[in-house]
């Protein structure tokens, strides 16, 4: 009786199915190429290796992650089915978006974040002003005659130049452009004044001369362009621009499932491999637990949200 009684719990956790058991999909909002797209494929490599199950990344762009954010909330809350969230789905959707077909907190349930980029102020290679300080006065005397560009109202772009714009006290023009292309050559032409992106999106562009930054938006001087002084340095307000991404599971997960997909994917970020390939495209890879990722959250909410509503980023 005493072996039939301790048999019976082994059996159970016996039958019960190793997790994950079957393929997994990261929904990623971006095409394919483009930064968080390399990070999610490193990612889904590691785990493949490690959960002995395939692990693919699923791209659907579009709308500001509305798109790919619709087909993962049908999907059953299982932890089969992952989404790479962004600042855009996280803290500045909710804020802009009049009616939005999900909520950030009741909807999604952070796992970890995985990295973060850092802005630079790049303007064109011939362009009027050769330094921030100078443009941020000309903004000054000029209100509203210094443009900037950004891929679209709500883009981390736009949020992050108004932000800079606010702590400085003036008032730019956006000009919003539907693809990078069209955008980095309007700012290369000096069409429009200026935009920021991340080093590593334009490193082309700054070697052949067409775009030359300005300063970088962060506390300290990027390690690989010491010589490229931050916002505070070039005259400018102390405001950092780190656009960051997180990954997320359809809330309802159960917990056991979102307790190891967190730890799971933290040690895949913190492999050798896996940090060395990331650090290269120019991220600063974030781990992090839930409760830091629902701070980072709150934190841009917070920080966005004056921007909305003295009308520098428009509410849809």
């Amino acid at each position: 009786m005493v072996g039939a009684c301790l048999a019976a719990p082994l059996a159970r956790l016996q039958a019960q199915p190793r997790f994950p058991s079957r393929k997994v999909r990261i929904v990623v909002p971006y095409a394919v190429g483009v930064g968080p797209d390399v990070v999610a494929r490193t990612l889904a490599e590691n785990l493949s290796r490690h959960w002995r199950q395939p692990v693919i990344v699923d791209n659907k762009p579009g709308a500001s992650g509305i798109v790919a954010f619709g087909d993962v909330r049908r999907t059953a809350a299982d932890g089969y089915t992952l989404y790479l969230a962004d600042t855009a789905t996280m803290a500045v959707n909710p804020l802009i978006h009049a009616t939005l077909p999900y909520d950030p907190a009741r909807d999604l349930v952070p796992l970890t974040l995985l990295f973060r980029a850092t802005f630079v102020i790049l303007v064109g290679g011939r362009s009027r002003f050769q330094t921030l300080a100078q443009m941020l006065e000309a903004a000054r005397r000029e209100p509203g005659r210094v443009s900037y560009a950004s891929l679209g109202n709500g883009h981390a772009s736009q949020v992050a130049i108004e932000s800079m714009a606010r702590a400085a006290g003036v008032q730019l023009l956006h000009v919003p452009f539907k693809d990078a292309g069209a955008l980095f050559t309007a700012v290369a032409s000096a069409d429009v004044d200026f935009t920021a992106f991340s080093m590593n999106t334009v490193a082309g562009l700054l070697a052949g001369g067409k775009l030359r930054p300005l300063a970088v938006a962060a506390r300290q001087r990027l390690k690989d362009h010491p010589q490229l002084p931050t916002l505070l340095e070039a005259g400018g307000p102390a405001v950092e621009m780190h656009p960051w991404a997180g990954l997320v599971a359809p809330a309802g997960t159960p917990p056991v499932e979102l307790e190891q997909l967190q730890r799971d994917i933290v040690a895949a970020i913190d492999s050798a491999e896996v940090r060395a390939r990331i650090e290269a495209l120019g991220f600063e890879l974030t781990p992090s637990t839930a409760q830091q990722f629902r701070d980072r959250v709150q934190a841009d909410l917070a920080l966005y949200a004056p921007l909305v509503r003295e009308g520098r980023v428009s509410r849809l």
